[in-house]
């Protein structure tokens, strides 16, 4: 039923990409879709594009192994895009017109502005796909049972391919449309698993934590802050970092940032994000419920034995939810977790790349010496779909016998210490330099992927990228603590080395745009 059921979303899926895809040569029905789609819609797409397989998976795993560190960490996503909410959205969808080089070049233009906007975006980007691209031959041989590597790499690749046929296809409003369709089917499914898991437990929910407490082997302390970094030398320093990371991070990668620019207007965006964040908090009440119902109905020793980095915990539990005895009602429910859970990774990666080739095709090419036409940049935004998706597939078929966590990590741990700064001075910091800003991006990057290096995510532990090596010299698993900071510093050092003169001139250009992107004012492209 699960392989009949993953056949019917990926026909329904792609037809969808074919109906809804731009049929002339217009950048704004790719690129945004003309910002056609209501609140509601738009909202439920950000809230699908936020929600990654690696969100689903990964996060239930942390839960059903961790407890409250799980939910903390669960909570910060949603904290994550309530920032975007409150404080970038509105900017962004200002300032920018498709894509973050976009944004970043209103005050800034110039062709090393972009390409270095387009290098970061394919930095943060690229690892999730990874991640979501070679967890998807565990994640089926998982629910279809088997245990074949070849079969599993032929997963990837067949997989990878539907991927890059919903960016190239379908454009912004194709893939609008299956990340609709995948965030409803999402939360409906775990709506109904979380009823069914609580009710397992007469509604007493704390009977529910008690009891995974007990089955989880660690006790009172799986109900408190500080076991999923309790190996470490700083646990709470570590627990901090990871949050700050997930914080600011999460929702100013590119793929959530993009969704900003299918707005029609600002009060659009306010009403988008509107039901983007109860959708994202929604899922959050589901995993916890899902997770901690996972370790009390079967363990965490039968969780780990499943999968030691606890992907299968959201699966497990809502398998467990049915009991020994499952009916025909539940074998089509559980179906459709599975199918949703398929949908999940397949729009998560079909975002992804669609971000990654607007910024290729609009921010390097369409930008370059000589002026595109609109026809020949759709062009190359469709092969450019294709330029990314097919290294990511080569590349996921080689790391999908590693530890899929330090990609991860490393995905946010950009997103956090290069996008979040860059970001956040270039909407509001009136001098604001062109230094400053390369300062950020690259510093930030940079600092980032060298001190990655030296956690135990990358070697030294036995969930690690490299667990039979160890060169771990960083203290804490992530790196967030101290990039950030690098992030932002980097680029008021930039400003200030530039000199006076420089930003001056930084701040008359802001302020003669300072009304478009602050207070919602008709963009002009």
């Amino acid at each position: 039923m699960s392989l009949v059921a993953f056949t019917v979303v990926a026909t329904i899926t792609l037809l969808l990409c074919v109906m809804t895809g731009p049929d002339r040569d217009d950048l704004d029905e790719f690129y945004t879709g003309y910002g056609s789609l209501s609140p509601m819609r738009n909202g439920l797409a950000i809230a699908g594009d936020y929600i990654s397989a690696a969100t689903v998976l990964g996060t239930s795993g942390v839960i059903a192994f961790f407890g409250y560190d799980g939910v903390v960490l669960a909570l910060s996503t949603a904290l994550s895009l309530m920032l975007l909410m409150f404080l970038l959205a509105e900017p962004l969808r200002n300032a920018g017109r498709f894509t973050m080089g976009d944004a970043l070049a209103r005050r800034m233009p110039g062709r090393a502005v972009r390409i270095t906007a387009c290098a970061a975006t394919l930095a943060a980007l690229l690892p999730l796909m990874l991640v979501q691209l070679a967890g998807t031959g565990d994640l089926l041989a998982f629910i279809l049972g088997f245990s074949s590597e070849g079969l599993k790499t032929g997963c990837i690749i067949g997989l990878g391919a539907l991927m890059i046929s919903y960016a190239a296809i379908g454009g912004m409003k194709g893939t609008a449309l299956i990340q609709i369709l995948k965030i409803v089917m999402l939360l409906g499914s775990g709506a109904v698993i979380a009823v069914l898991i609580l009710n397992k437990f007469d509604w007493n929910v704390g009977g529910l934590f008690d009891q995974a407490a007990r089955s989880s082997g660690a006790g009172s302390a799986f109900l408190s802050s500080g076991l999923q970094f309790a190996g470490g030398p700083n646990p709470r320093l570590d627990m901090i970092s990871s949050e700050l990371t997930v914080v600011l991070g999460g929702a100013c990668l590119p793929h959530i940032t993009m969704r900003m620019y299918t707005a029609g207007s600002a009060r659009q965006v306010r009403r988008s994000m509107s039901w983007a964040v109860p959708a994202v908090a929604l899922f959050v009440l589901i995993i916890t419920v899902v997770g901690f119902g996972a370790t009390a109905l079967i363990g965490r020793e039968a969780i780990a034995a499943e999968d030691p980095q606890g992907n299968t915990a959201y699966l497990l539990g809502s398998r467990a939810a049915f009991g020994a005895d499952v009916s025909t009602a539940e074998t089509l429910l559980f179906t459709t977790v599975t199918a949703a859970i398929f949908l999940t990774v397949l729009a998560s990666v079909a975002g992804m790349i669609l971000a990654c080739a607007n910024s290729l095709a609009h921010d390097v090419f369409a930008h370059g010496r000589k002026q595109l036409s609109p026809r020949r940049e759709m062009t190359l935004a469709r092969v450019s779909a294709a330029a990314v998706g097919i290294p990511a597939i080569l590349l996921a078929t080689l790391v999908q016998h590693h530890s899929l966590q330090p990609l991860v990590t490393l995905s946010f741990c950009l997103g956090a210490s290069a996008i979040a700064p860059a970001l956040v001075y270039s909407l509001f910091w009136r001098r604001y330099t062109r230094a400053g800003l390369m300062c950020t991006l690259i510093g930030g990057s940079v600092s980032t992927l060298v001190l990655m290096t030296g956690t135990n995510l990358v070697s030294g532990s036995p969930i690690s990228a490299f667990p039979g090596h160890d060169f771990t010299w960083f203290p804490f698993t992530t790196t967030g603590i101290v990039s950030i900071p690098l992030g932002f510093l980097f680029g008021w050092l930039g400003t200030v080395a530039s000199g006076r003169g420089a930003a001056e001139e930084q701040r008359k250009q802001y302020e003669a745009v300072e009304g478009w992107i602050l207070a919602g004012a008709v963009r002009r492209d």
